[in-house]
């Protein structure tokens, strides 16, 4: 499902991501900027310009939240795009500047494991937290009166899918904001501003940046009084990135396409060789035809991800799946070129079975990951005799 375009003004991903966010060029100066290392800058007379002092803004920070903009929101002069030290410091920004004591806020209760110390956290700030499944637009029922819809989709680690258009034009018919937790899908499987969300946010830690050095995140909305508010809470709070992780996530993006198309491509081959097996249940990829989210994904989604979810019977039987696995990391994070794999279920948070297994599918050969996937299984059941 790989975009195409003729037009110039109108490039495919791989066009766009190569070149997204770079200066104009100058003659003996780098393509990409290194990394601009200054906790102030040079300064006389009356305070103008865009660089004053380094937790306000930083050269290398503009680059890449002109790149992240020019992916998540093509061609939308009235976009903003805020970089954060992580993930979790993007979503708590968009959270704790848009509410106060008295509102509601409706949280999807299968999302991100931390979350719930989000919720915990707004509650003592005496801000009403409800919580409702992703799949079934079942957040629907709980916005009368809210002033924040968070939505997750596809959600992490159950990977189910909601009806972001619908939800966005019922929240905002109720006078709530909508902010799209975009990690799973990256800004090339969907944009959630095109689908009318006012915020999109993400972990660039995940497949932004795809190699697994970097803690980053993202926060991208129409320009006004809440992207205002944002920019206001990283200052206030200094959720700032290092100049090092924003040039190496600026760098990572020009293979972003590249990275993402094979991996969406052999997790559904994975997924396609777990589907059938007596041992697996509860398999879920987006991209499968099947899947109980497919219809919905395949409306607003142009990439269903490279993570795939599945259990095995037991939580014996999980981690000796993991450890039989030779071509795939035990480890907490997904959107990596090496495969990952982990039994989710070991950090609590998660409603989900003790051999639940959250895989994110890398760039090896799909034919190698496919087989060590189904040697693993049947090793695992091995051992058990």
């Amino acid at each position: 499902m790989n975009d195409t375009a003729a037009h110039p003004d109108s490039p495919g991903d791989g066009t766009r991501a190569v070149r997204a966010g770079l200066p104009e060029p100058v003659k003996h100066e780098p393509t990409l900027p290194g990394p601009v290392f200054a906790a102030h800058f040079h300064l006389p007379g009356d305070v103008s310009g865009p660089y004053s002092y380094g937790r306000d803004g930083n050269p290398t920070w503009t680059l890449l939240e002109r790149a992240i903009g020019e992916l998540e929101a093509p061609g939308a002069d009235d976009a903003e795009t805020l970089v954060f030290a992580s993930g979790m410091a993007a979503i708590s920004a968009v959270l704790f500047s848009q509410l106060k004591t008295g509102d509601t806020v409706v949280l999807p209760s299968d999302g991100y494991q931390a979350l719930p110390l989000a919720r915990a956290q707004l509650e003592a700030f005496g801000i009403e937290v409800r919580t409702a499944p992703t799949g079934g637009d079942a957040q629907l029922d709980a916005l009368d009166g809210a002033k924040l819809l968070w939505i997750e989709s596809p959600s992490n680690p159950g990977l189910d899918v909601c009806d972001i258009r619908r939800l966005v034009k019922e929240a905002h018919a109720r006078g709530a904001l909508v902010a799209v937790d975009n990690t799973l899908a990256t800004p090339l499987g969907q944009r959630p501003l095109e689908l009318g969300a006012d915020f999109a946010v993400a972990s660039g830690t995940k497949q932004l940046s795809g190699h697994g050095d970097v803690l980053l995140g993202y926060v991208v909305g129409r320009a006004g009084e809440p992207m205002d508010a944002v920019r206001r809470w990283r200052k206030i709070v200094g959720a700032i990135p290092g100049p090092m992780e924003a040039w190496l996530a600026h760098r990572s993006i020009a293979t972003l396409p590249l990275r993402v198309d094979r991996q969406n491509a052999t997790a559904l081959a994975v997924a396609e060789a777990l589907r059938g097996r007596p041992e697996v249940s509860d398999l879920r990829y987006p991209g499968l035809p099947d899947d109980p989210s497919h219809e919905v994904a395949a409306r607003q989604m142009r990439r269903f991800g490279c993570v795939v979810s599945f259990t095995l019977p037991t939580r014996e039987r999980a981690e000796r799946f993991l450890e039989a696995l030779r071509l795939v990391e035990d480890a907490t994070s997904f959107g990596g070129v090496r495969s990952t794999a982990e039994r989710r279920g070991r950090w609590g948070g998660d409603a989900v079975p003790d051999g639940f297994i959250r895989m994110s599918v890398g760039a090896e050969d799909a034919e190698d990951l496919v087989a060590d996937v189904l040697r693993a299984l049947e090793k695992s059941a091995e051992s058990a005799g």
